[in-house]
């Protein structure tokens, strides 16, 4: 353990981010420039550089909101722990050929403690962005990502079929998250222009949570308390749609992830998604690579070189760059799904809320 007293991100960033409990015992109540028809405001410190008002209406405001999330929100478990295993087998199989380079170049994108495995369709986005900004990304072309495997479609995709989850022919991506312990990804909206609604995911090898209206801040990595939690379980299916899918950001904290834990991510693109316009060829088959090997650094270690800003911002999206190489909790039915994705394609009033994160 290092002198600073954490072996682990999560320790770091829990001490870092205080519970609600702490956070009520630090309000200091005050008016607000004096005006009585003002609501109050609370201020907290949650940093010594950082300083956030809170007003009264903030935690009614709060579970307003988080009521509308959970209202958009459908979950069920549907896996078998013996069914998970047999999956798992298949996630790792995927992470074997791709430390063996036996993938297109870019199926697989690799960030510290997550990598990505991009099947059926891959999209541009973070850093690999010629102009950064939400609706910038654009799917890659035909053939540049490979297929669904075979595995997807039998074991997962066709379970979903049905169950009602999903219908036939619905899913043409599927993207694999696979974290290690304190690996995240930062809060973000799946572009709307580029994935038709809802969006699916089937979770394996551990339980975690989801959170939605989270903000993160690096240098040093913190997370702000999030609007809703949603637990997330091994073999559960989770469905976003209406204002959890478009009208807040979700995300994955690194004090969630405290085993590996794999996702495997089922969406539609658009018809109109815009794609890559490249004249480069593009490879008909994989291209065998070097096995990726871990860098090595000559800077000499010290006991606080394991929390450096450096390495905690793991998943911001400078660091991104593509690879060369179980209980039941809401009912759901066929019915619910799809009239919940037709009605997040239609017009809709704006709810009031901006969001302003980072789109994946």
């Amino acid at each position: 353990m290092a002198s600073s007293g954490y072996s682990d991100l999560r320790e770091k960033l829990k001490s870092m981010t205080p519970h609600r409990e702490e956070i009520n015992n630090k309000f200091v109540d005050g008016m607000s420039n004096g005006s009585s028809g003002k609501a109050r405001k609370r201020k907290i410190r949650e940093s010594d550089d950082d300083e956030f008002e809170h007003s009264d209406d903030c935690a009614e405001n709060m579970e307003q909101e988080a009521s509308r999330v959970k209202s958009s929100i459908l979950q069920e478990s549907i896996f078998s722990p013996e069914e998970c295993a047999l999956i798992e087998e298949k996630i790792d199989d995927v992470v074997t050929r791709g430390e063996a380079g036996l993938y297109r170049e870019h199926t697989v994108d690799r960030a510290p403690l997550r990598n990505k495995y991009f099947f059926g369709e891959g999209y541009t986005y973070g850093s690999q962005l010629e102009k950064r900004g939400p609706g910038q990304e654009k799917l890659y072309r035909k053939g540049e990502v490979d297929e669904i495997p075979s595995w997807v479609h039998d074991l997962v995709i066709k379970r979903l079929v049905s169950r009602g989850v999903v219908p036939e022919g619905f899913v043409n991506s599927a993207v694999i998250n696979d974290y290690q312990p304190g690996g995240c990804i930062v809060s973000h909206v799946d572009p709307q222009h580029i994935f038709a609604r809802p969006i699916v995911s089937v979770s394996f090898f551990s339980d975690s949570a989801l959170c939605f209206g989270c903000r993160f801040q690096f240098k040093p990595i913190r997370v702000s308390e999030p609007v809703f939690v949603l637990p997330v379980r091994r073999g559960s299916v989770t469905v976003l749609s209406g204002y959890a899918a478009d009208d807040i950001t979700h995300c994955i904290r690194p004090q969630d992830i405290k085993e590996r834990r794999a996702v495997i991510i089922l969406r539609k693109t658009r018809p109109d998604a815009p794609r890559v316009d490249s004249g480069s060829p593009i490879s008909a088959s994989p291209v065998e690579r070097p096995t990726l090997k871990a860098k090595r650094t000559h800077r000499r270690a010290t006991s606080s070189a394991a929390h450096r800003p450096r390495v905690l911002e793991m998943d911001k999206e400078e660091n991104r760059h593509p690879s060369n190489s179980r209980s039941r909790r809401h009912s759901i039915s066929s019915e619910n799904y799809w009239k919940r994705g037709q009605d997040s394609e239609k017009p809709r009033e704006s709810s009031g809320r901006k969001v302003k994160m980072r789109r994946h």
